[in-house]
């Protein structure tokens, strides 16, 4: 996964005065570990007294992953986007389909869900969509609401600080006003901007 995905929020987020860096990996090559390995040398190496970090789909399982290390480096807040921490219907679907498991990629198979405890003092926001749109509901039978790939059930995290669920597909979020938003205002704030909230 390319950094280049995030060029939209990434403009979004600077307009609010957020410094931005992106981070990309190779989920197919490379396994969970290798890669939150990569992001923890990434994190480490910015010149800032806490970083907080974002992440869609997979990307959050990276930072998951990365909570839940013995030493980890100085985070604020995560939000995750559409990332199936409870695990992925649509990915365990096509991983058994034969000569499919290599479209999955390692990262996403090594996935065991959150297995131990993550870092105290990380505040943690978990972004669902529920516009179904997409190859999920249709080819694997996808429980409903989901944003098409992943369902709304599997984004759910114990952990989280807040939560909502936006009318956007999954790759939509990526390109989204409101969901920039609500990214913008859990990093502000440490929550969501939900109905009866002021609007900035």
């Amino acid at each position: 996964m390319h950094g280049v995905v995030f060029h939209f929020l990434r403009r979004a987020l600077m307009r609010c005065g957020f410094r931005v860096e992106t981070f990309s990996y190779p989920s197919v090559r490379r396994g969970l570990a290798a890669n939150t390995d990569r992001l923890a040398h990434f994190v480490a190496g910015r010149d800032a007294e806490k970083v907080h970090l974002v992440g869609h789909s997979l990307g959050g399982l990276l930072i998951l992953n990365l909570l839940s290390r013995p030493a980890v480096p100085p985070i604020g807040r995560a939000v995750l986007m559409g990332t199936p921490c409870r695990g992925s219907h649509c990915a365990a679907m096509l991983a058994g389909i034969p000569g499919c498991a290599r479209i999955v990629g390692h990262s996403m198979q090594d996935w065991r869900g959150v297995t131990s405890p993550l870092a105290a003092g990380v505040e943690i926001g978990v972004i669902a969509g529920d516009r179904g749109v997409g190859t999920g509901p249709l080819l694997f039978g996808l429980p409903q609401p989901n944003d098409g790939i992943v369902a709304v059930a599997e984004t759910q995290l114990a952990e989280a600080t807040d939560s909502l669920t936006l009318h956007v597909a999954h790759s939509e979020m990526l390109f989204s006003k409101a969901c920039a938003r609500q990214v913008a205002a859990f990093l502000a704030t440490g929550r969501f901007l939900h109905d009866g909230d002021e609007r900035p």
